[in-house]
C-alpha cells in the first residue's frame, strides 16, 4: 500500500433521531474507511467525515443533520466518548479505530 492509499477506520453511531434521516433501514452503527488525507491535502478530520456523511448516507432533509460544513446546533458529537469541543469540533484528525457518534438533542412536543 503506498501512502497515497492509506486509509483510516473510523466507527460511526447515529442516535436520538439523527439516524431516521438516512435510509431504511435507519442504520445506527457504520464503519468507514476514508482517505488519511483529504482533497486538500490535509489530514482528514470529523469536518470530512460530516460531509462524507451527508453525500452518502443522508437521504431525506440533510438540513436536519449539517449546516454549512458542520452539524447543526442541537446535535451533539461525541468523540470517543468525549465532547468534541474538547477535541476542536471538526478540526480533530480522524485515528484509526475512532468511535464518533452523533446524537440530536432536538425532539418534538
Amino acid at each position: 500500500m503506498t501512502a497515497g492509499d492509506a486509509k483510516v477506520t473510523v466507527h460511526v453511531e447515529l442516535a436520538g433521531g439523527t439516524e431516521l434521516l438516512l435510509a431504511p433501514p435507519h442504520q445506527k452503527k457504520h464503519t468507514f474507511q476514508l482517505p488519511r488525507t483529504n482533497q486538500h491535502g490535509r489530514q482528514t478530520d470529523v469536518a470530512d467525515l460530516i460531509q462524507h456523511i451527508r453525500k452518502n448516507l443522508v437521504v431525506e432533509r440533510e438540513e436536519l443533520f449539517v449546516d454549512g460544513n458542520t452539524v447543526r446546533p442541537g446535535i451533539l458529537v461525541l468523540i470517543n466518548n468525549g465532547d468534541w469541543e474538547l477535541e476542536g469540533e471538526g478540526d480533530y484528525v480522524l485515528q484509526d479505530g475512532d468511535e464518533i457518534v452523533f446524537i440530536s438533542t432536538l425532539h418534538g412536543g
